[in-house]
């Protein structure tokens, strides 16, 4: 790969497991992408992970990731000792070979302007790509946390984000993203439980108050581990390399008698950062080789990408239902709305499809297990329409090709809803009409199958008009909306069937009409007044005749 640019990108959940791996797969899920390194910690209830590949693909594959951190994380319940103030807190990008800053710089503009006006999160740009001196520090946009940057926003006309709204994100927050050279993050463990020593080491060494040049420096409590630790990052190791300030903290911890509890490097960290002496002169408490940037790089490009198909790949109704739970249950895309609709219908067949066999109606079972077979593809094909379309959205925008494709892909995504609407429609119909021929201990099953089925033809049609509005290609809409409309007629004549109960079942025990049928529910009204005027009637006349009784 000749042009190599490397994206340490840092999100805010450091504990949920199942969130860390969605950020992970969505990052490698850009082709020629390759994830470097991961590190997450409890107490700092922060990620950082290391992705390097070409600009374009590394900047897609950001936006795939933090939009599914603005989906799983929520910053009003987010409680972690590191400052921040987003879900997606800072995103720096990194020139390693072929490319120039200014292309880094470009590169998140680019990102920050889609994250702004896609995801309607404010963006600050930072570093070398800082608009504006006062944004440049990273600790300058964090400083208060997210309500001191919210309170900034509101009230100076400096703090005006670079793009997105004016205002934080209700769950996201904000968000930083920059370019910048290499960047170390190395942390001091103190064997103490005093916070305020960690705070007082970490002002008397860090550039801002007067210490050592190209040097942040934080201090923070771990409770899980009982101790504190100075937090550093190096901004330029070759003017302050790490075992001074490494030897900064210790000086300062042997003035105040505490020991050192060990040293860490968080992430990657360039080859002439780290030579043996170094090495030892830190004590660092885990150290890997693969923690080289060069070595890990070279690694990374020379083996084949692993990839493990998700589980959407399989065929769905192969799977256990615990694992078919968890498949739609999963923070991806699909499988979604349509796919369940489509295994309700089917499951609402496979009620009547029973019935029908206890009850000899074989008409009946044949095309109930047509439509349920025929539902069961439209699951898989739910999920590969999902994937074309998506497919079609990434087309580059010059593609003249792009407009068609989107729509066409589009146009399959809402054929097959529909055509969920219309097996289930049909099945509730065959539901219905052979509910009087089956034995009455059935009937109730099959009454269940009737709500199934309808409930899947309401949601599947639902799905259907959504993708109907969003479909820029007229032509393709009037080819399809009148299909549309004969399902929302047969789903009402539906509800009418199923809600409505037959002649001499009105009463105080009977099931209320469908609220979606206006002339049901004043046809319900007008029976309930009749039956309450005649009760007041009959009433009455009981109390004139006991007003007769006692005047005799």
């Amino acid at each position: 790969m000749d042009r190599i640019v490397e994206c340490v990108p840092n999100f805010s959940e450091g504990r949920n497991l199942a969130t860390i791996q969605a950020l992970i797969d969505a990052l490698a899920s850009v082709p020629g992408v390759r994830l470097l390194d991961q590190t997450s910690d409890y107490d700092h209830h922060r990620s950082v992970m290391t992705v390097v590949g070409d600009i374009e693909d590394v900047v897609e594959a950001m936006f795939r990731a933090i939009r599914i951190a603005t989906d799983l994380i929520d910053l009003r319940i987010h409680a972690g000792v590191h400052p921040r103030v987003g879900a997606t807190d800072v995103v720096p990008f990194v020139p390693i070979k072929g490319i120039s800053m200014r292309e880094c710089v470009q590169a998140a503009r680019r990102l920050g302007h889609r994250v702004g006006t896609e995801l309607d999160i404010p963006v600050f740009l930072y570093e070398r790509a800082a608009s504006h001196r006062d944004h440049a520090p990273l600790e300058s946009v964090r400083r208060g946390g997210l309500e001191g940057l919210a309170f900034r926003m509101a009230s100076d006309p400096d703090w005006t984000p670079d793009f997105g709204p004016t205002r934080p994100h209700e769950t996201a927050g904000a968000m930083v993203i920059g370019a910048r050279p290499p960047l170390i993050a190395f942390n001091v463990n103190l064997a103490s439980t005093d916070l305020g020593l960690a705070r007082s080491i970490a002002r008397s060494i860090r550039q801002s108050n007067g210490g050592l040049r190209h040097l942040k420096a934080i201090g923070v409590e771990l409770a899980s581990r009982r101790l504190v630790q100075v937090a550093m990052n190096l901004t330029d190791y070759e003017v302050t390399p790490l075992h001074v300030a490494f030897k900064a903290v210790e000086a300062q911890a042997d003035r105040h008698g505490v020991d050192i509890a060990g040293a860490e490097i968080v992430g990657l960290l360039p080859q002439a950062a780290i030579t043996e002496p170094v090495r030892h002169a830190l004590r660092l408490d885990r150290f890997d080789p693969a923690q080289i940037l060069e070595a890990r790089i070279d690694t990374a490009l020379t083996q084949p990408v692993k990839t493990v198909p998700p589980p959407v790949n399989q065929p769905l109704l192969r799977l256990s239902i615990a694992d078919l739970l968890e498949a739609v249950a999963a923070p991806t895309s699909v499988p979604a709305g349509a796919a369940v609709a489509a295994l309700t219908g089917a499951l609402a067949s496979a009620l009547g499809i029973m019935a029908a066999r206890l009850s000899r109606q074989p008409a009946v079972e044949h095309r109930l297990d047509e439509i349920a077979r025929r539902l069961r593809h439209l699951i898989e094909a739910d999920v590969e329409a999902y994937n074309m379309f998506v497919a079609a959205t990434r087309l580059p925008a010059t593609d003249h090709e792009r407009p068609v494709a989107v729509s066409s892909a589009l146009h399959v995504a809402t054929e097959i809803p529909l055509e969920i609407a219309e097996r289930s429609a049909e099945a509730a119909t065959l539901l219905t009409a052979c509910q009087p021929a089956v034995k009455l201990r059935l009937r109730s099953d099959v009454q269940v199958g009737v709500i199934l089925a309808i409930a899947a033809t309401e949601a599947s049609l639902h799905t259907a008009n959504e993708n109907l509005k969003v479909q820029p290609n007229q032509q393709l809409r009037t080819a399809i909306v009148t299909r549309v409309q004969q399902v929302t007629d047969n789903l009402e004549e539906l509800k009418v069937l199923c809600y409505t109960p037959p002649p001499g079942r009105v009463g105080k025990h009977s099931l209320q009409a469908s609220p979606g049928k206006v002339q049901t529910r004043d046809g319900w009204k007008s029976k309930s007044s009749t039956i309450m005027s005649k009760k007041r009637l009959k009433s009455r006349r009981k109390s004139l005749r006991g007003k007769g009784s006692s005047g005799s």
